[in-house]
């Protein structure tokens, strides 16, 4: 439990944000939701972005009444177009392709839904935390090489920046490093004093 003695969970499968959480040493349980990730036709990156944050915090909320639960999503846009998770080697090379040398902007939207509030238009907190990354102009065979090597095609934009991905940058500029990695925890740490919870007591 939390000093608030209400249940912490986050809503996601992703190892990472789980390795992220981990960090503030609050109990917590993960719950993949069940929803679906296609962005809406004419949906801006960042509302993408937001609204998946929050539908997947409300999801895991409606099976676990009163507890806090963060929700959060991430999109990687290059000119205002989302790049998704490749999925595959071809994919992934296609992607570090299109961004050497460019800049990407990372939307990595947090909701975090309490359970204890009545009001649904009152129970959620949402931010969206931008990351601009720039990508080094490196050639195909070094690019093929990094994805042999981290295989990261389960990451927007085809890069782990908390491995050997780091390589592959020239530039994160953010206010949250912890952003790019998908759990923004300086806007998260924030959002849960809000709601009670205390991480310093003597």
């Amino acid at each position: 439990m939390t000093p608030t003695s209400a249940p912490l969970i986050l809503a996601s499968s992703s190892a990472y944000r789980r390795e992220l959480l981990q960090r503030l040493g609050l109990p917590f349980e993960a719950i993949a939701p069940e929803i679906d990730e296609t962005p809406h036709d004419g949906e801006t990156p960042q509302a993408t972005a937001l609204r998946l944050a929050r539908e997947k915090a409300q999801a895991v909320a409606r099976l676990h009444p009163g507890a806090l639960v963060i929700g959060s999503d991430q999109v990687a846009t290059l000119d205002g177009l989302q790049i998704g998770k490749p999925g595959d080697h071809a994919r992934a090379l296609a992607q570090l392709q299109l961004m050497r040398g460019r800049e990407v902007v990372f939307h990595t939207a947090l909701c975090l839904w309490d359970g204890r509030v009545a009001d649904p238009a009152l129970a959620a907190q949402v931010e969206n935390v931008q990351v601009r990354v720039a990508f080094r102009d490196l050639p195909d065979h070094e690019l093929d090489a990094y994805l042999r090597i981290e295989q990261p095609y389960d990451c927007a934009g085809s890069a782990k920046n908390e491995g050997l991905g780091i390589a592959l940058l020239e530039r994160i500029q953010s206010d949250d490093p912890t952003a790019l990695t998908g759990l923004p925890l300086i806007a998260l740490t924030g959002m849960l004093r809000k709601a009670g919870v205390q991480f310093f007591r003597n």
